[in-house]
């Protein structure tokens, strides 16, 4: 039986989604198999083994159960491959096998979370610090992409500085991708800060919302083209799911559409003609190469009605609730849920 630790939670803005995912994750995890073990980090960045019931980790009450946490960190010592916990008699050990950082947005997919997991030299499910970092980051993400030829969206970046000191500038070149534009933080996930902006009046206020969350901001053209996502897994050699496809029923699909309202329809499969399906998948796996994925990721595309595929974004570690789109795609190919657990663990020992 393996020791698989969970991590959850974070100092992020998709702390929240976190829960949920993990929550979906524990109840999904065949107990046969694996020793669950739940590390939750709180909003304000302390570690915590938490061993209480997997409800209150979805109601956000895990961290309130004194009588069920307990101090704790993942060594970054090789020789160690463990969770330290700190306890009345002093630390002690729990070996670990493989760590799950079933955690979203910044400090928890970006690179720094897996850096630690490097050095700790635990196996984990996802991309490496490197890969996380570029994805996690749409500037760079796009910058590597556009030396490959993957079809885009035209893009502006602004910063703070230039928000501040040069804004006619910033006018005159958004004027250029046309309106309306989608405003998005360049570093953060699931709709975080994005708006949609439809004239130059409303430009200002939707940038400083956004630059909330991140020093650079993405304006980018609108795409009038049905959303579609793709689960990939895998490391060396990865495989693409069915195409899924989200109306959204709204202007957008916004964090509230994903997680709180009930306006939104999704299609499994995809409502695509099957060579266009197929061109999708194949692109989705050649990105997740191109960026150095391994593990898993989400590759999200749009697709118009002229018959174009347009890469949107890639999330490397996508939400895991019991509505994500990720296990699902894999369930709509004949996986379980388990099975899809089951999949990511042996690739993380296999890196």
């Amino acid at each position: 039986m393996l020791n698989l630790c969970c991590l959850f939670g974070g100092e992020s803005t998709e702390y929240d989604v976190s829960l949920h995912s993990v929550t979906s994750v524990i109840e999904n995890a065949d107990p046969e198999q694996y020793n669950l073990i739940s590390v939750g980090i709180t909003r304000d960045g302390k570690w915590y083994l938490y061993d209480g019931d997997t409800a209150a980790i979805a109601t956000d009450e895990w961290w309130k159960d004194a009588a069920h946490i307990h101090s704790a960190m993942i060594s970054p010592s090789k020789g160690d491959h463990c969770l330290l916990v700190l306890d009345e008699a002093g630390y002690r050990k729990i070996p670990l096998d493989v760590v799950w950082p079933v955690m979203h947005g910044a400090h928890c997919e970006d690179g720094t979370l897996q850096g630690l997991l490097e050095l700790s030299g635990i196996p984990f499910v996802g991309p490496d610090c490197r890969s996380s970092a570029i994805c996690m980051d749409k500037f760079t993400t796009k910058a590597v992409l556009n030396n490959f030829k993957i079809p885009q969206a035209k893009v502006e970046f602004v910063t703070r500085r230039e928000l501040a000191e040069e804004f006619e500038n910033v006018l005159a070149r958004v004027a250029t991708l046309g309106y309306p534009v989608f405003l998005k933080p360049s570093s953060t996930g699931s709709s975080i800060g994005v708006s949609k902006v439809r004239t130059p009046d409303a430009l200002r206020t939707a940038i400083e919302n956004a630059a909330q969350f991140d020093d650079v901001v993405l304006v980018e053209e609108f795409i009038d083209g049905r959303e579609i996502e793709v689960a990939v897994m895998g490391n060396e050699s990865p495989v693409a799911s069915v195409c899924g496809e989200i109306d959204p029923g709204s202007d957008f699909y916004d964090y509230e559409t994903k997680y709180h309202n009930d306006t939104a329809s999704y299609y499994i499969p995809a409502r695509l003609p099957e060579d266009a399906a197929a061109a999708i998948r194949k692109t989705a796996c050649e990105i997740y190469r191109r960026l150095g994925c391994s593990g898993l990721s989400r590759v999200d595309f749009f697709y118009t009605a002229d018959g174009r595929y347009i890469f949107n974004e890639i999330n490397t570690l996508p939400g895991f609730t019991s509505i994500s789109m990720y296990p699902k795609l894999f369930m709509a190919g004949g996986m379980t849920y388990a099975e899809v657990i089951n999949s990511l663990v042996q690739l993380a020992l296999a890196k």
